[in-house]
Formats: structure tokens, sequence, C-alpha cells
């Protein structure tokens, strides 16, 4: 059954003509004729009683008829549905993000929706792990994390932005003054860093390893502000990447070495449909 076939049928059914109704359709009435046919072989009942040249709609049609005319209204409907999503008229999108993106994501969050007021925007935080587990369930249409080596073929990678890994410390921290810090003073100083499974800590974990070094870590709390509190104490010390430190009260000093820089990527599943919304929102990303 095509909506082509309901089309010519309620034609028809309103000018109760087959020729008329081909004349308005600008097709031939073979055509028609045909068409309708072939639509009451499918439904297994004549719609048109054919007295001569004249036709008059059976009990089956007139029943038939109010389907029909549904079908298409919601046919056009689910057209304009399309025409305005193209338009960024209506949508959804739905993103992950890890905790060290909000500060510049909040940012990128408030222009697009300025700019696209009709699309709703769900964001999740979390750690990278949890990001991409629910990635790959299709709960997302993409992520912001951490990732330096692409290994997954069936992810999309593209990378976002760069950045340095930074020891934060208090305001009026005799540190505060301190343009750079090497990884063995880091080592030395009471830390409060990111709860286990944080993408954050296993690479503080591993550079400090791949030194041999063995941080002096007292605490492990899950939540940044939190962290930016026990720091403004000046007792304690935190390590995080740069793009998450927005807190006058506290100073992030440059750890030394090339390898204390991190890549944030944007990641989504290769083969899932993109979204218009979500390429516009990408493009304000990647001015950044």
């Amino acid at each position: 059954m095509e909506l082509r076939q309901l089309k010519y049928f309620l034609k028809a059914k309103e000018l109760l003509n087959f020729t008329d109704a081909a004349r308005a359709l600008n097709i031939s009435q073979s055509t028609l004729s045909q068409q309708i046919k072939q639509l009451e072989d499918e439904l297994n009942v004549p719609l048109f009683n054919r007295i001569g040249k004249r036709i008059t709609l059976t009990e089956a049609g007139d029943l038939f008829s109010n389907y029909a005319s549904q079908s298409i209204n919601k046919a056009n409907e689910g057209l304009l549905l399309l025409q305005d999503l193209k338009n960024l008229n209506t949508g959804k999108i739905t993103v992950g993000v890890i905790y060290s993106m909000r500060i510049l994501f909040a940012k990128i969050l408030i222009q697009f929706a300025d700019q696209y007021p009709n699309i709703k925007i769900q964001v999740v935080f979390g750690t990278t792990k949890d990001l991409l587990e629910k990635l790959n369930l299709h709960q997302f249409d993409f992520i912001l994390t951490f990732h330096e080596k692409p290994t997954n073929a069936q992810l999309k990678y593209q990378t976002l932005l760069k950045t340095n890994m930074v020891l934060v410390t208090g305001k009026r921290s005799p540190l505060a003054q301190k343009t750079n810090i090497s990884l063995n003073e880091v080592a030395a100083l009471p830390l409060a860093l990111p709860f286990s499974g944080y993408s954050t800590i296993q690479f503080i974990e591993e550079s400090f390893s791949q030194k041999s070094l063995i941080p002096n870590i007292c605490m492990e709390i899950n939540d940044i502000p939190t962290l930016f509190e026990i720091v403004k104490t000046g007792h304690w010390h935190t390590i995080l990447s740069d793009t998450s430190v927005n807190d006058p009260d506290v100073v992030a000093i440059p750890i030394d070495g090339k390898n204390m820089r991190r890549t944030i990527m944007i990641i989504s599943l290769r083969e899932a449909y993109e979204k218009k919304a979500v390429k516009k929102f990408h493009e304000m990303l990647t001015k950044i």
C-alpha cells in the first residue's frame, strides 16, 4: 500500500468520478484506475461501486477513507517535522561531557541555546569510562572527553583542543608565585586528587610512575568544586587540566614536561546518523 494510492483513492472519493479525479491529479485516467484496482486487490475488498461511468463508495470504501485520510495527514505531519529538523526548529541533542570541560562547554551551550532556542539539549557529566560505555549504548549523540589514543574502529574521533595539566593551589599559598613546577616537587606535596575511575587520576598516576615517583595522595574526591574548597585552605593541592580552573581564589601552576598535555576529543559513533543540530554544535565547539 502506497501513499500515492491513498491520495488517488481520496481524490476519487471526493469527486466520485475517475475522469475528474485523474484530471485534478494531473495523471491519466487509466493510471488512476489501475492504482485504485491494485489497492482494492491488496485490501481484498472493492472500495467503489462501478455503475457505468458513475462510481459510488462501498461501505468498505467509506470506512477505509477515514484511515486513508489519517495516513496522509500523518505523513504530511512527518514531512513538516523533518523540515523543522532540517531548519533546526525542533529536535534534541544528548551530550556526555567530562567534568574538566564543564566551564568551556557551558559557554558553548549558552551560545547554541541562544541561537537555536527550539532545540532541546540534554547534558550528562561523567567520567571518561562511563561516558564511553553510554555512547556505545547509543545514549549520546556525542561525548567530550580526554582521549589520547583513538583505538576503537566503531568510533569517530575529532580533536577539539590540547590542555595542560596544572598544579592547583590556594591563592595565598607560598607556591602561588611560581610560574612552573616539576613533577618531583609535586610528588612531595600533600595532594587531594580526583576520585579513582576518573581519566585524570589515571593520567596522573601514570605520569608519576614513569618517573618512579610516589605522590603523597591524602584525599580522593569526585567533585571539582569541593577540591577547590580543600585547596583554598592552603594545606592541600590538586592536579587538574587548566580548562577546569576558574575559581578566583586558586592559582594554576603549569607542571613541567612535554607529557603533561592532554587531548580533549569529540567522540561519536561512526555509523550513526549525524543530526544537523549536532553538526552545528560541533562547529561552535571547534571555534573554542
